[in-house]
């Protein structure tokens, strides 16, 4: 792990996505935090003494979701299929699949290994909320607030776009594995990894962090808020700035779009290797995004804090 110092930073963004603003001063105290997400390897030894068992290894229970299509009630979770054509941008039914089967141990699938693709030093993915909680627990540690990530993510540079500065390719140089081309059909590869790739693949920040941008998004402890409060609206006694924030409420970060399914949703940070040009430049440190917390994926992971 590695010491961040506390300090206050602008939060947030403009120009990009709305969901961003407003930019806000905030206050994070000192803690510490992975130095990459959590492996394969590492995931693998808290299976090894604890016995547990992931959400996408458990089928899922038709009395909670209603309206659950037949033959749906098979463990499995969501991988990313490209599609061999352009597609409307707008419907990711074209580019995601619900792969029975599918798990951390099995990322694309029954018949795919973490063994056979020598993926121990990858982010472990097909994680949901309550696996990424259990580990953390066993770990001793806990999962960073949206600021703390967003924190950790800039590495003492205020203000820039991107972990490393303004500029997404420095010289040509891939700073991090995201989609190069035209998504989701084309990826060049330009970075050398068509999926995840393992830890410590591209440069650290400037605090030593590896892979806080792209690679695979990272579960954080907040609940889900469409638009952040200004702090004078939220906190009317903190002046200008907000002390270690915590994000919404479970109310708040219920899904609007199925209001007969009280499943919540947590912050997701830091984009993954299908953020693109063309689609979702969430490639940074101020983008974020909800996940429903009974959701895993092939493109999410986590890492862990200890609070100071």
């Amino acid at each position: 792990m590695r010491q961040i110092e506390g300090g206050t930073f602008s939060m947030g963004s403009v120009g990009w996505y709305p969901e961003e603003t407003p930019v806000r001063r905030v206050r994070v105290d000192s803690f510490w935090i992975d130095e990459t997400p959590v492996t394969n390897r590492q995931f693998a030894a808290f299976v090894a003494a604890t016995g547990h068992v992931t959400a996408a290894q458990i089928a899922p229970d038709p009395k909670l979701y209603p309206g659950m299509l037949p033959g749906m009630d098979v463990a499995g979770s969501l991988v990313f299929s490209p599609t061999s054509q352009p597609v409307a941008l707008d419907d990711f039914s074209q580019w995601w699949r619900f792969t029975f089967g599918a798990d951390w141990r099995h990322p694309y699938g029954p018949n795919s290994s973490v063994d056979d693709l020598d993926l121990w030093d990858h982010p472990v993915v097909h994680v949901a909320w309550h696996d990424v909680s259990a580990y953390a627990s066993w770990a001793g540690k806990d999962l960073p607030t949206e600021a703390e990530h967003e924190f950790a993510a800039r590495g003492g540079l205020e203000g820039r776009d991107f972990a490393w500065g303004d500029e997404l390719a420095p010289d040509g140089r891939m700073m991090a594995n995201y989609w190069q081309g035209l998504f989701p059909f084309a990826n060049t590869c330009d970075d050398g990894w068509e999926r995840t790739s393992p830890v410590r693949s591209y440069p650290a920040n400037g605090y030593g962090l590896y892979d806080m941008i792209g690679n695979v998004w990272e579960w954080t402890r907040d609940w889900w808020e469409d638009n952040p409060a200004p702090p004078r609206k939220k906190h009317p006694q903190a002046c200008c700035t907000i002390s270690n924030p915590r994000g919404g409420t479970i109310k708040s970060s219920l899904d609007r779009d199925q209001p007969g399914i009280r499943i919540g949703r947590k912050v997701i940070k830091g984009g993954s290797h299908l953020c693109a040009a063309n689609y979702c430049q969430r490639y940074r440190p101020a983008a974020r995004h909800p996940e429903m917390i009974d959701t895993s994926t092939s493109h999410i992971g986590f890492r862990c804090v200890v609070r100071a």
